[in-house]
């Protein structure tokens, strides 16, 4: 027998639409323009952030130097590959502040402003950066991409085109990284040498010398406070 009254099933809600609409303004209006532009070029700088890091700061010298102290030291992942790449960009603000500030008073606030137009702010924002770059760039290393674009040689800083300067300052960043690496090697050499010495005169040829020598190694780090004379020796190089 059917029951007396079957109670229909709720009727399902319309699920809400988004309408996401751009523009609206007036298309001729100047806030209007300035605001797009300005989107487009934070587009622009976010999507080459990346680059810039890499090659036009500090950080490549840094990290590089970090990862020969871990070597090193033989520690295998430790510290982490996080802990060396967070250590790394915050020291490359810290040694780049002097300059993300110039960008800034000379570039970025005038242009916000409405002093100065794109094309000229994004001229006054790559004085700063080139100016860095050119004192940590080796001569030779200039000259041999201003050789190869057989350009003229420049009279002043400015004049240095960044197709030259980036490469150039990026291969003597990384020459002077595995110099400050090859030092930090030394010691923690002579440690192995003599643990190897140690177990081959006592006939233990089967035990690993990195086993032995590993306690040694992080005691004389500690002992010298190693990690300060190694962040030391990184800004004291800038």
């Amino acid at each position: 027998m059917l029951p007396a009254q079957v109670h229909a099933a709720p009727e399902l809600s319309a699920v809400p639409g988004i309408d996401i609409k751009i523009g609206g303004g007036d298309p001729g209006s100047p806030s209007e323009t300035a605001t797009t532009v300005q989107l487009l070029l934070i587009l622009t700088v976010l999507s080459v952030a990346p680059a810039i890091l890499l090659l036009a700061t500090s950080f490549t010298r840094i990290v590089i130097v970090l990862s020969f102290v871990r070597n090193a030291l033989a520690t295998q992942q430790m510290p982490p590959n996080q802990v060396l790449i967070g250590l790394a960009l915050f020291l490359t603000f810290f040694i780049m502040a002097p300059t993300f500030s110039a960008v800034n008073e000379t570039a970025v606030q005038p242009f916000l402003q409405g002093q100065i137009s794109q094309q000229q702010a994004l001229s006054q924002a790559v004085i700063p950066f080139k100016e860095f770059m050119a004192k940590q760039t080796r001569a030779k290393d200039l000259a041999l991409f201003l050789d190869y674009m057989k350009a003229e040689r420049p009279t002043s800083v400015q004049d240095i085109p960044l197709t030259a300067l980036v490469p150039a300052y990026a291969i003597s960043e990384l020459k002077t990284a595995f110099q400050i690496g090859f030092m930090l090697f030394i010691p923690f050499l002579v440690i192995d040498m003599v643990v190897s010495s140690i177990l081959m005169g006592m006939g233990m040829m089967m035990l690993p010398p990195v086993m032995i020598s590993l306690p040694f190694k992080i005691l004389l780090f500690i002992m010298v406070d190693g990690w300060h004379l190694v962040v030391k020796s990184l800004l004291a190089s800038y």
